[in-house]
């Protein structure tokens, strides 16, 4: 799912008629086993803590790349003995990517659909989004002490307050100032959603979302600090994720929408351009013109528009 995107949205009633429609086809056409996942981020994830709020909170995507989703591939395997296909939306794509650029999972993996494709963001419209990293919010935030980043909380509800009124942002529909014009939502899903999301995520996981889109790249997090990006990287700058390393004969499917504020279409372009090389009947694209970011997992016609070609695409691998 996506940095503050979690599993409720999915599993409430209304909301999930999509996705459950989806995964029982794939359990009836596939034979297969399907399994949510979800981040240390959110309350679908969250134990009881032994840690401080600090070290809980101390995370990036990168440490979802390095051991969430390792993790995740590895428990699901052990339960089924079989190769995975995977389905990412937002957050949930950037992970997969990142360790597909660096040879991981791939020896668990029969193939990738990725909704709402995230890797380049530097051409990224979602005003809130832009605005936010371009003042520095997260940076600032961190510095106040505040290390998760929860919209609904108190501090950080504010700083987005203030910051739709210094600027032109229309704020009356935080969904759509985020995600772009969503075509596809009814009224009762939206209500549903706002009781459950968005929910918690790393200060530290925006900044280093806010170094993406202020940067143009898809490298690991900027300590701004020589000697801890040396201590960190053994290298005074961030490695970068070399996308054009993805397995040219990995299976993927890529679904992007042309009013997708955060997946924007000039972003997706420039993933696809790094992709150029892959073998033909091994990379399926699908564009839906009238898609934002939220029609993808809560869009009425999601089911015929997406998930129906998506588990298509599954069964031919």
């Amino acid at each position: 799912m996506g940095s503050m995107f979690g599993l409720r949205t999915l599993v409430e009633p209304n909301t999930a008629v999509n996705i459950n429609r989806c995964l029982s086809t794939a359990r009836l056409v596939l034979s297969c086993k399907c399994c949510l996942t979800s981040v240390v981020s959110n309350f679908d994830s969250i134990v009881d803590i032994i840690f401080t709020v600090q070290d809980y909170w101390n995370w990036s995507w990168d440490e979802l790349v390095s051991y969430d989703l390792p993790a995740t591939f590895q428990y699901v395997q052990d339960q089924t003995g079989q190769k995975l296909h995977y389905v990412g939306h937002s957050q949930g794509t950037l992970v997969a990517l990142a360790a597909f650029s660096k040879d991981q999972l791939l020896n668990m993996l029969r193939s990738a659909a990725l909704l709402s494709p995230i890797a380049y963001v530097g051409q990224m419209t979602s005003p809130l989004a832009t605005k936010a990293a371009e003042n520095f919010v997260a940076e600032t935030l961190y510095k106040l002490g505040i290390f998760e980043f929860d919209l609904k909380g108190g501090s950080v509800a504010k700083f987005l307050r203030d910051m739709c009124k210094s600027t032109t942002i229309d704020c009356t529909n935080l969904l759509t100032s985020f995600t772009g014009p969503n075509c596809c939502l009814s009224p009762s899903i939206v209500n549903i959603f706002l009781d459950h999301e968005p929910q918690s995520t790393a200060t530290k996981n925006m900044i280093h979302l806010s170094q993406m889109i202020r940067q143009g790249t898809i490298a690991m997090f900027d300590y701004e600090n020589t000697d801890e990006n040396n201590r960190h990287y053994g290298q005074p700058t961030p490695p970068v994720y070399d996308m054009t390393r993805i397995p040219n004969d990995l299976p993927l499917l890529m679904s992007y929408g042309g009013a997708d504020a955060l997946s924007d279409v000039k972003d997706v372009q420039l993933l696809l351009e790094s992709l150029k090389d892959h073998e033909g009947d091994k990379l399926v694209v699908q564009y839906r013109n009238d898609y934002a970011h939220a029609d993808y997992v809560m869009g009425e016609n999601a089911k015929q528009d997406v998930y129906e070609p998506l588990i298509s695409f599954f069964k031919l691998q």
